[in-house]
């Protein structure tokens, strides 16, 4: 259990963490070696790595909003058809016709669900591989060794440090029982105590015999911190009240701009972030508007929590929402460029494939879909046959008339026809 406590202990997020872990600990021995041993650049370029990891997966997704975009009308209209039935019959027709519009694309309605249970356990080992980094960088650790031996022979140690991390509202990542105290409990206090607290921590009369070790250590941890003249360690806030206390208008600007650019590129990454269009004939649902207020609220709370948490932290949210940004940009302009009847054949052929592991036939999707949604109507009412000739005449020339609709294209058909529905409302 000691060596646990200084990585990730939560259930399936401490394997990935492992496997993370091997990365970031690889990209520091290259800096290393490279005389350039820096958390924080670790930190730029493991969360560079590992969202280009996750760039197929966000591809995936984006292909399925593109057709859910097209989907949504026939959904839209399903939805007004059954509105306030709640009857089981009712029921069962809705999920029914609904199930045979995905049929009809060669999707699931569950095909947004496996790229995220994907992602989020990834997500999460990111923050806490960052979190824990002595525990995955063994380079790092080794900096701590000579201090936190010499502390550990110093008596009541223990007692001393669970003061000295009270006193000093530390904020420790992982759990320490101080009435067993390890040694990777004393590293991960260590680890996160800011320059002006080792200073602290040496002028404890009970480690006054160790002081020199303290001292060493915490240049070493000075050197390794610091990113772009800040140690990653500290706290925008608190760099702002020493800078502005001693008139270092440098570094001023450079504290303050952490969680403006936390701000700044969190909100650009939302507005690249492709959002469902909604129906123009209807006002946004609550959904829509709690997601237009979290898009502006995310970005806002990213700059406030920036504040008064660590640097390194800032950095990795600002690195993050970078890199999303950029990949953004790139799969917005690829799927500008796909034709949805392709990715519609894609899908069919994707599902006839499946069909023949199960040593099923292919079938023709479309059709078939079609045909249900065709076979699932309400109770027909009596039709006036002159105002049905007439309809048939009217969307006939309708059809001719759009020249820039493409032959035999099921999205533009789908689109034509519901055009062609909202000029018939326009006109009543």
């Amino acid at each position: 259990m000691d060596i646990l406590l200084s990585k990730s202990t939560w259930f399936i997020i401490k394997w990935v963490c492992e496997v993370l872990g091997v990365v970031m600990n690889g990209i520091y021995i290259v800096l290393n070696k490279m005389g350039i041993p820096n958390i924080g650049l670790s930190i730029v370029i493991f969360t560079v790595i590992v969202y280009m990891i996750l760039t197929p997966i966000q591809i995936k997704q984006q292909k399925f909003s593109k057709m859910t975009a097209v989907m949504q009308p026939e959904l839209n209209k399903i939805q007004e058809k059954y509105k306030g039935k709640k009857d089981q019959n009712s029921q069962m027709k809705m999920q029914e016709e609904t199930m045979a519009v995905y049929q009809k694309y060669g999707v699931s309605p569950t095909g947004s669900c496996l790229p995220l249970l994907i992602q989020m356990p990834i997500m999460f080992s990111l923050f806490q591989v960052i979190y824990h980094i002595p525990g995955y960088i063994g380079s790092v650790k080794n900096v701590f060794s000579g201090a936190v031996t010499a502390i550990s022979g110093v008596s009541g140690h223990a007692d001393i440090l669970s003061k000295f991390v009270s006193d000093n509202a530390l904020r420790l990542y992982s759990k320490v029982d101080f009435s067993h105290l390890t040694k990777n409990n004393i590293t991960d206090i260590l680890y996160v105590m800011k320059p002006s607290q080792w200073e602290k921590l040496s002028d404890i009369t009970a480690f006054s015999g160790i002081s020199d070790t303290l001292e060493t250590t915490a240049h070493q941890t000075e050197r390794m911190n610091m990113f772009l003249g800040m140690n990653i360690t500290e706290a925008p806030l608190d760099v702002i009240r020493r800078s502005w206390a001693s008139q270092s208008w440098l570094l001023l600007i450079g504290a303050v701009s952490i969680p403006v650019l936390a701000w700044f590129t969190q909100w650009i990454s939302y507005k690249l972030t492709p959002q469902p269009d909604a129906p123009t004939n209807k006002q946004p649902g609550t959904m829509e508007q709690s997601m237009k207020m979290m898009n502006v609220t995310m970005p806002v709370m990213s700059a406030v929590f920036c504040l008064s948490m660590s640097i390194g932290m800032g950095i990795y949210w600002i690195a993050g929402a970078v890199i999303r940004s950029i990949q953004q940009v790139v799969i917005n302009r690829q799927m500008a460029k796909v034709d949805i009847d392709d990715l519609i054949a894609a899908n069919q052929d994707k599902v006839n494939k499946k069909r023949a592991k199960q040593g099923l036939p292919p079938q023709k999707i479309t059709k078939q879909a079609t045909m249900n949604v065709r076979n699932i109507e309400e109770p027909k009412k009596p039709v006036n046959q002159e105002k049905k000739n007439q309809d048939i005449k009217d969307s006939t020339e309708y059809y001719k008339n759009n020249s820039d609709l493409k032959p035999g294209s099921l999205a533009s058909k789908a689109n034509m026809v519901s055009q062609y529905d909202n000029k018939k409302k326009n006109k009543k």
